[in-house]
Formats: C-alpha cells, structure tokens, sequence
C-alpha cells in the first residue's frame, strides 16, 4: 500500500511539471495539473493566447480575480485563455486546498476560467518546469516577485511579455498586450 502511495505521489508530481524546462521550445509541450487534479495538456490551448497568472486568496491583490474573470469574459472568443496558477510561495497567502481555492474562487469572484493545481512559481526549490522555461526564455528578472504576477503567451506557445502585479487586469498596458497577440 506505502509503495502504491509513493508511486502515485511521483507520477503526480510528473504529470504536474510535463515536459522539461531544457527541451520545452513552446507552452504547448507542457502538461499541469487542473485544480480538479486532472492532466491539462497545454497544446491544447495551441492557436490561443494564454495569460497565465499565479494567484493566492488571502493576498491584497486577490481583488485582481474580478479583472481576470472580466478578461476571461471579454476575451475568451476572441481568442484568450486566461489560466489561474495557485501558488502559497509568497507570504503564505494560499494555504488552503485545491477544493478550498476552487470555491473561494468561484463563491467570491464567480470565477470560471481554467485553474490548475498549486504550483511553485517563484523559483526555488521544487519551481514548476513550466515557470523554469519562462524564466529561461525571459530572463530570470521575469520570474514572479509576488502574488497575480502575469505572462502573456501567444497562440504559438512563445512568451511575450511579463506584467508585475501592479499591472491590474483592467490596465490598459495589459489590454493593449492582449489586443496586439491576439492581431
């Protein structure tokens, strides 16, 4: 039973990093967990922009799932996934359980766009290989300082630009990147 444990908990943590951050050339050739702890293969949003964000529900930015469900909303036909990340690396800010950030979400922010499973982002030890390729392929200065920092992905897979969290959804910075990837 302990090995069947074991050997579920390394497949999960597999599954959750996809492909490595060395061999990765898009987005597209990695797979995540979805916070319903389903595999969520990330060529699936080929074709799409995809504005990923590392959220937290007890952050003073967290009134930024309001913007981001707006984005979603606004966005989503025309061609835009926006994928939450929830991360606890900052301050501690997302302690609770994939099924806890799942309703909070959805309860305080009707949340509806596609979340995945808690992930570190901030580059220490156990960062997700996607986050690792980001920091590869945009520098290490692009690497999330705080909680709802922002990468904008182009419907090819490539990253093409980075907000900080300051830069809100509703921002017109923001907007104006969208509205160019999406061209």
């Amino acid at each position: 039973m302990r090995l069947k444990y074991v050997a579920a908990v390394f497949a999960g943590l597999w599954l959750s990093a996809g492909a490595s951050a060395e061999g990765a050339k898009s987005l597209h050739d990695f797979t995540v967990t979805s916070i319903e702890f389903t595999d969520m293969p990330l060529a699936q949003y080929e074709g799409k922009a995809v504005l990923l964000v590392n959220t937290a529900s007890y952050c003073g930015y967290t009134p930024q799932y309001k913007g981001l469900q707006a984005l979603w909303s606004d966005y989503r036909d025309k061609g835009l996934i926006v994928l939450g990340v929830p991360a606890n690396d900052f301050g501690d800010q997302e302690p609770g359980s994939e099924k806890n950030i799942k309703n909070f979400c959805k309860v305080n922010f009707q949340v509806d766009f596609p979340m995945t499973k808690k992930m570190v982002v901030d580059g220490k030890e156990g960062t997700a290989e996607v986050y690792e390729w980001l920091a590869g392929v945009l520098g290490e200065g692009s690497r999330p300082k705080w909680n709802f920092h922002k990468y904008l992905i182009g419907p090819d897979g490539t990253p093409v630009a980075y907000f900080p969290s300051k830069v809100t959804p509703e921002s017109a910075e923001l907007r104006a990147a969208i509205d160019k990837v999406l061209q």
